[in-house]
């Protein structure tokens, strides 16, 4: 696979906290460069983004993140004001309280909601899947399905653990057909981005994609 197919395949991310405006900009800029599928970026900058760069780059940013217990009526608002900021895709993560207590029609039911409120914008469901069983796995697959999401998505990057090819094979199994499936959290060599991409990943959420492919200086 060449670099410009799996640049193709990457939401080129920064979502560190303590992330600066030059850095960000630099993120852009690469993404321009190498055409990747997104730039993954916190909120508060997507209005200058999109100032900045307008249809250049494709904005996803983050919702409820990283750890998703905030009300769904706050997630909500979240996603109303990324899109009239000009964002794209919205990565949201679950309730990982909600899904551990066994209450997936909940974690369903706000699935559904935030799809909604994102309407013909693309909606990626983080489950976290460093903190849960299989069978909450399989669970959540289900309700992202059931929900009508558009990507289950691994990891925060900010848990305990990140994307693993065992769970990828999992999602595969369990998803619905119009879902896609989304690896982030700890993919670093140009092997794993090619081997994540043959099990069956549409997105590859990672900060060093231009570092593993080109050995480019990132931020």
């Amino acid at each position: 696979m060449t670099d410009k197919a799996l640049f193709r395949h990457i939401d080129h991310t920064l979502l560190k906290p303590f992330a600066t405006w030059s850095e960000i900009e630099l993120l852009c800029d690469q993404a321009v460069r190498y055409q990747t599928a997104s730039v993954c970026i916190p909120p508060s900058y997507v209005k200058r983004v999109y100032d900045g760069y307008g249809d250049k780059v494709n904005i996803c940013t983050v919702v409820g993140f990283p750890l998703g217990y905030s009300m769904t009526s706050a997630k909500v608002t979240e996603i109303e004001q990324a899109i009239a900021d000009g964002c794209n895709e919205i990565d949201m993560v679950v309730n990982i309280g909600d899904v551990i207590n066994g209450d997936y029609a909940k974690v369903e039911e706000e699935i559904r909601i935030l799809k909604r409120a994102c309407g013909d914008h693309i909606l990626k469901v983080i489950i976290e899947t460093c903190f849960l069983s299989e069978e909450e796995k399989i669970a959540m697959c289900k309700a992202v399905t059931n929900a009508g999401a558009d990507y289950i998505k691994t990891s925060t990057g900010f848990g305990t653990g990140g994307a693993t090819i065992e769970d990828i094979r999992l999602f595969r199994k369990y998803v619905g057909q119009n879902v896609k499936i989304k690896a982030a959290g700890g993919i670093k060599t140009r092997e794993e981005l090619i081997l994540f991409l043959e099990e069956g990943c549409d997105r590859i959420g990672t900060s060093s994609a231009v570092a593993i492919l080109l050995g480019e200086q990132g931020y």
